[in-house]
């Protein structure tokens, strides 16, 4: 890596011996490391270069770390802070995570877990930035009102979106029910050349298959007992914009050889008629179905799946981005507060704590609509683990064990059990954290000590270096 495209840790203690330590430490690491002795020269350094993270003692001569610290949050809010305490400071510490600091340490420390929370710091920072500038790229907050996120897995799905927008290109989203391919799909027309124009939605699983043709394409008068009237179907209606065929996969195989013919030539006939219509269409399909297994088992047509396939999106189901639950749960708050005539500020740890455990089988409209219900159950401000529902209040370790699983004696098979519930469960919170150890210590109401202490039993500060 080049020293130009090296991201910029500012480093500020006034030990020389801790400067030289982290200087080492983090360049190692591919960071091109300053270092500023005190406060003053701290905040004279941060107005003039960017940095990716600062990493700040908190005792220090002149201006100490919480006046710097001040002065970053007003001046450069976006960039990351970790502070670093005596042995027996915690209430130091603790004052700099209520002002909003990323995390702390308390000396000595242990380096590997200091590059760990550096790096997840700086990654963090990194996907803001980008977030920002995509945010910019679509032009209007509309473009992201629903998908919330900042998960890997959604920024891929954003960064995808964006490279395709301003194209014409066929586009098939891909997504259990639930995780939002309409949403995606209003995202790409309303920030397409053709956002002015028809976006026009069919859902094929909703209409049954001897009414789908005649929706597609229209019909003459007279075409078919009770055709009185010529009508335009959703092809011609989406002329000049673009057409959304959702679930896709339902859609029968004879249907699917007349909509083949749309998008490979874009024209049609209306049923009974014998004119061609041409159109100018942009196509996005949208399904919930294996669409290359349903092709090996001839229930979907192969050279309609190529014609599709152009460009696809995967949405992620819920289960597979939880790190996003608090995005979402905050989200769907604010957006219901006022719908509901409502003022609900959070939710409790032990209801975070549930939420986290539950494998959302209905994706994200599934939350939204558990939070509608537990903002209108909440006795107060807050919802409790009572407003939730009882599948997911009252959680349990799954009981479904093959023969192999009892090889060994019952408490080796309940620590087993155990052990594999905690270390899912401590995951799961890091992820909802960013992996912020003092946050995720206080959502999982034990001391940090003994996160890390688990962290380190179940590998993680390895596992996450991968």
């Amino acid at each position: 890596m080049s020293e130009s495209n090296q991201l910029k840790i500012l480093v500020v203690d006034d030990e020389e011996n801790m400067r030289f330590f982290l200087k080492e430490a983090l360049a190692s690491q591919g960071y091109e490391v300053h270092l500023a002795c005190d406060g003053e020269m701290a905040i004279s350094m941060i107005g003039k270069d960017a940095y990716a993270c600062v990493l700040m003692d908190v005792r220090m001569p002149k201006t100490d770390g919480l006046q710097v610290l001040d002065h970053i949050l007003s001046n450069h809010p976006e960039v990351p802070v970790i502070m670093m305490t005596a042995y027996g400071s915690k209430e130091i510490a603790m004052e700099a995570i209520r002002m909003g600091a990323y995390d702390y340490f308390t000396k000595p420390f242990d380096i590997n877990e200091m590059r760990i929370v550096v790096k997840r710091a700086v990654e963090k920072q990194k996907l803001e930035d980008e977030i920002k500038e995509l945010r910019s790229e679509l032009g209007s907050r509309f473009s992201f009102d629903g998908i919330i996120g900042q998960s890997h897995e959604m920024k891929k799905v954003f960064e995808l979106i964006a490279k395709i927008m301003k194209t014409d290109v066929t586009v098939i989203v891909y997504g259990e029910s639930g995780t939002g391919k309409e949403l995606v799909s209003n995202l790409i027309h309303h920030n397409s050349l053709r956002k002015d124009r028809p976006f026009v939605k069919i859902n094929c699983a909703a209409i049954p298959e001897n009414l789908l043709e005649s929706e597609l394409f229209g019909y003459e008068k007279g075409a078919f007992t009770g055709a009185e009237q010529r009508k335009i179907g959703k092809f011609e209606q989406a002329h000049s914009g673009t057409i959304l065929l959702d679930e896709i996969g339902d859609m029968s195989l004879m249907t699917q050889a007349k909509v083949l013919r749309v998008i490979e030539e874009r024209e049609f006939e209306r049923l009974g008629g014998n004119d061609s219509i041409h159109v100018d269409i942009r196509i996005i399909a949208a399904t919930n179905h294996d669409l290359p297994k349903a092709v090996k088992e001839k229930k979907f047509r192969e050279d309609l799946y190529f014609r599709l396939n152009v460009m696809p999106i995967y949405l992620p189901p819920l289960r597979a981005r939880k790190g996003d639950l608090p995005l979402l749960i905050d989200h769907f708050i604010e957006r219901n507060n006022k719908k509901l005539d409502k003022e609900i500020r959070g939710v409790s740890r032990s209801a975070i704590s549930a939420l986290l455990s539950y494998d959302w089988p209905g994706n994200v409209r599934e939350l939204e609509n558990i939070i509608q219900r537990a903002m209108l159950l909440a006795p107060a401000d807050m919802i409790t683990m009572e407003c939730l529902p009882t599948n997911i209040s009252d959680k349990t370790i799954s009981t479904e064990y093959d023969r192999d699983f009892f090889d060994g004696s019952l408490q080796e098979i309940v620590e087993n059990i155990a052990s594999g519930a905690e270390k899912q469960l401590i995951i799961d919170a890091l992820d909802a954290t960013d992996w912020s150890r003092t946050r995720t210590a206080e959502l999982l109401k034990i001391c940090r000590k003994s996160l890390h202490n688990k962290m380190k039993k179940y590998g993680l500060f390895e596992q996450n270096q991968t």
